[in-house]
C-alpha cells in the first residue's frame, strides 16, 4: 500500500461577472480568481484492496461519484487506464460547504494532483486540467490555482500576476445560496453595475493591492434577495471598518472576503466577526498549486 496526504485549497473570486446565458444552459463567465491557504486535509492510500473508498468527517457529504473527490478519481482512472480498485479517499473538511470557496472542486483537484503524484502518471497540468473539467466548471482552475483569469463556464483559463502579498479575512454566515436559483434571479434582474475587470488586471499587472481592491465586484450581490444582500453588506462594512481595502463575495456566495495589508487590521476583522459568524477564517494568498502536493 501507498499513502499520499495533500491539501485542497479554496478559491475566491476577486471580480465574478456574467456575460450572458449560452445555447447550452450554462452561462459565460469572466472571472479573476485567486487561491487562498484555507485548506481541506485529503488521505489518499492505494492498493487496500477494497472497492474505491470515500469517507469525510461530514457525515452529510456523499460518500460515492456524487463527491466530486471519488469522481476525480473515477475520471482520471478512466482517462488513465489506471485500476481505481483498492483507493481510499478521506476528507477532513475545513472549507465550509456551499460557500462560494469551490470547496469540492477544490477537492477533486487535489485528488487529481495528488494520483498523479502517488500513481507515477507524469500528467502535465493541462492534462489534469482537462480531466479536471469533466467534473465540474470550477475544478480545471483548482488544479492550476495562483491568479488567473477564468472565462468560458470558468474552464479557460489565463495566467496572471500574482496577487501582492496580503492577508485575507473570510467570513461565511449561516445560510446557503442555490446556485441555480441566484443565476435564474440574475437572468431576470437588470444587472446595476459590473466590476473593472479592465482595471483590475492592469492593477495586477502594477503589483497595485490597493487598486485591486477597489475594483473587486461580484455582479451576484445584485441577484440575491434583500435581506441576505443586508447581511452581506454589513459584513463587508464590518471589514472595512477594521481596514480592509476591499472587501466582496466570493463565487455565488454567501462568504465574504476582504484583503488586508496589516496583520493587526486582519486580525481585528476576524475577532469582530468570529463571535456572530463561527465560520470565520484568516488566510492569505497563494500562488500556483500545481508544485503544491
Amino acid at each position: 500500500m501507498a499513502v499520499l496526504e495533500v491539501k485542497a485549497y479554496a478559491k475566491l473570486n476577486l471580480s465574478l461577472d456574467v456575460l450572458g446565458k449560452r445555447p447550452d444552459g450554462y452561462h459565460d463567465m469572466r472571472m479573476v480568481m485567486q487561491t487562498v491557504n484555507l485548506t481541506d486535509a485529503i488521505r489518499l492510500e492505494i492498493g487496500t484492496g477494497q472497492p474505491l473508498h470515500m469517507g469525510s468527517n461530514l457525515g452529510f457529504l456523499p460518500a460515492n461519484e456524487s463527491n466530486l473527490a471519488a469522481a476525480a478519481a473515477l475520471r482520471l482512472c478512466e482517462a488513465t487506464g489506471v485500476d481505481a480498485g483498492g483507493l481510499s479517499i478521506d476528507l477532513e473538511k475545513t472549507i465550509p460547504v456551499c460557500a462560494g470557496l469551490a470547496g469540492g472542486s477544490a477537492d477533486a483537484a487535489a485528488v487529481l494532483r495528488g494520483l498523479n503524484k502517488l500513481l507515477d502518471l507524469g500528467l502535465p497540468g493541462e492534462r489534469l486540467e482537462e480531466i479536471g473539467a469533466l467534473v465540474g466548471s470550477d475544478v480545471p482552475y483548482c488544479v492550476r490555482g495562483g491568479t488567473a483569469l477564468a472565462e468560458g463556464r470558468g474552464e479557460i483559463l489565463t495566467d496572471l500576476p500574482p496577487l501582492p502579498d496580503c492577508l485575507v479575512v473570510l467570513c461565511k454566515p449561516a445560510f446557503s445560496v442555490s446556485t441555480p436559483e441566484l443565476f435564474r434571479s440574475l437572468d431576470g434582474c437588470r444587472i446595476r453595475r459590473r466590476p473593472d475587470t479592465a482595471g483590475l488586471l492592469a492593477a495586477l499587472e502594477s503589483g497595485d493591492l490597493p487598486g485591486v481592491a477597489r475594483r473587486m465586484y461580484n455582479v451576484f450581490e445584485d441577484a440575491l434577495p434583500a435581506r441576505r444582500a443586508q447581511e452581506i453588506d454589513a459584513i463587508k462594512n464590518v471589514m472595512i471598518q477594521h481596514g480592509a481595502l476591499g472587501a466582496s463575495m466570493s463565487g455565488t456566495g454567501p462568504t465574504v472576503f476582504g484583503l488586508f495589508i496589516q496583520r493587526e487590521a486582519a486580525q481585528g476583522a476576524w475577532t469582530a466577526l468570529k463571535e456572530q459568524y463561527p465560520e470565520t477564517f484568516l488566510a492569505e494568498s497563494m500562488g500556483n498549486l500545481l508544485e503544491q502536493v
